[in-house]
């Protein structure tokens, strides 16, 4: 039995056949305690009401015990006419005077004359006259079975058979009502299956309706954004694919032909050509170190150097290693710190690598006598904040939500000016590494500012 469907079925109509079942047994029970207690109270009331009547009509008890055993039967008339001797109804019956003697009493062991304790009187019937007692009734009733085919006996068997027809209609209906939720249960299962192995035959992006807002519509909802990531994380593989035989074919190119030219003599070597066969080999390096930084932070294994650090002289040694390049580009670059910045633990070459990245990215698009400011400051929750602004051309609206993918060009040229299109990406994966968030703001035409949060300490 491998479907989940017939499980959930039978096991409703389990619970529902024990459940139809008890509740059977249970009003049988109920029934049949009331119908005696009724039919034992409608006697004795009957048999009560023949002793009052006896002795009303003598004025005592005088020939009670005579008439009780020869003539039971006129004694019982006043039952409904229900022709049962007192002897098959009641295993005590005791009829006690005024003066607490026994005047008549069957199988109690009491003899007539006796006098019964006063104790014995409390679960007795007393019989009363015009207000004043004239003896009392001890009854103790037994369980008798009901005489076929008496109205009593029709009711009761009309009873338990309504009971048995009404238990088999509920476990019917407990088979269609479980088949029914079983397989609305497992409706979401199945299409969760499918689009399972969809997506592990290579159909990505495959997704499920959400039917509900149970814990299958959250498992729904959650397996259909684990799809689109998957999708999306799919693409982007393909992209960066793409996007690294791009940037590894140019210098490979370059590479190739000069060194085919050389080879056939059709160049000579000279420093010039050397040069550009340096540049290019710079390059293919700088693109292998920065693939290999970045699927070491992917894996959780990029290696920070977290010390204490002082983070005035940390950005003074930035400012100085651009300074030269500040000059021949005409653009002021400052670094301004707040005053009184204790020391923050961090991996300071880690972080330079980021802050060099975001002041070259800056040189990139500041014009000539624009300006770069690099900041500390410790951010409202007690962390470190770092800013590199700039008054540079900015980046447009469309593109400022996908600066940090890897490969990603606002600029279509960007290549050409040996940028490898990581630099932003590992920027945030070593930011993310130290457990902090790096994002941008920008205004075309009105300069950049990419903030870096770190947490408190």
């Amino acid at each position: 039995m491998r479907s989940l469907t017939v499980k959930l079925t039978l096991a409703f109509l389990v619970v529902g056949v024990t459940g139809a079942l008890l509740v059977a047994v249970f009003i049988n029970r109920r029934i049949q305690s009331a119908f005696d207690r009724f039919l034992l109270t409608r006697e004795e009331q009957a048999m009560i009401s023949a002793l009052l009547e006896y002795y009303q009509f003598n004025g005592s008890w005088e020939g009670i015990d005579n008439a009780l055993l020869r003539r039971p039967r006129m004694m019982m008339q006043g039952m409904g006419g229900m022709m049962r001797t007192m002897e098959a109804t009641w295993a005590r019956f005791t009829l006690v005077d005024a003066e607490r003697r026994v005047l008549f009493s069957i199988s109690a062991g009491e003899p007539s004359g006796s006098l019964i304790p006063a104790s014995e009187l409390n679960r007795a019937v007393e019989l009363s006259v015009n207000n004043q007692t004239v003896g009392w009734v001890i009854l103790n009733a037994k369980r008798r079975a009901l005489i076929a085919d008496t109205p009593e006996a029709v009711f009761l068997r009309g009873v338990n058979q309504a009971a048995l027809v009404s238990a088999v209609i509920a476990s019917l209906l407990a088979l269609a009502l479980g088949g029914f939720l079983a397989y609305g249960l497992t409706r979401s299962l199945r299409e969760l299956t499918h689009a399972t192995e969809e997506i592990a035959r290579g159909n990505y992006g495959k997704e499920v309706a959400v039917r509900s807002n149970d814990e299958l519509g959250t498992l729904a909802q959650a397996f259909n954004k684990m799809s689109r990531d998957l999708a999306n994380a799919v693409r982007l593989r393909r992209q960066m694919t793409a996007d690294i035989a791009h940037e590894l074919r140019s210098p490979l190119t370059v590479l190739s032909g000069y060194a085919e030219a050389l080879s056939e003599g059709k160049l000579k070597g000279n420093p010039e050509i050397y040069n550009v066969l340096h540049q290019e080999t710079r390059q293919l390096s700088r693109l292998i170190d920065d693939l290999r930084l970045l699927s070491l932070a992917d894996a959780g294994e990029l290696s920070l150097l977290i010390q204490p650090t002082d983070i005035p002289t940390l950005l003074n040694q930035i400012i100085t290693r651009h300074s030269v390049t500040a000059q021949q580009k005409q653009i002021d670059l400052q670094a301004v710190v707040s005053p009184g910045l204790p020391k923050y633990p961090l991996d300071p070459d880690r972080i330079a690598q980021v802050l060099d990245n975001l002041i070259l990215n800056a040189f990139r698009y500041t014009p000539a006598g624009g300006w770069i400011r690099l900041s500390a400051e410790i951010s409202p929750p007690g962390g470190l904040r770092l800013k590199v602004q700039d008054n540079g051309s900015g980046i447009a609206e469309d593109d400022l939500p996908f600066i940090f993918e890897r490969f990603y060009r606002a600029d279509k040229a960007r290549h050409s000016n040996q940028e490898s299109g990581l630099g932003l990406a590992i920027a945030r994966s070593i930011v993310e590494a130290h457990g902090g968030k790096i994002t941008a703001q920008s205004q075309p035409g009105k300069g950049t500012t990419f903030t870096i949060d770190l947490p408190p300490t």
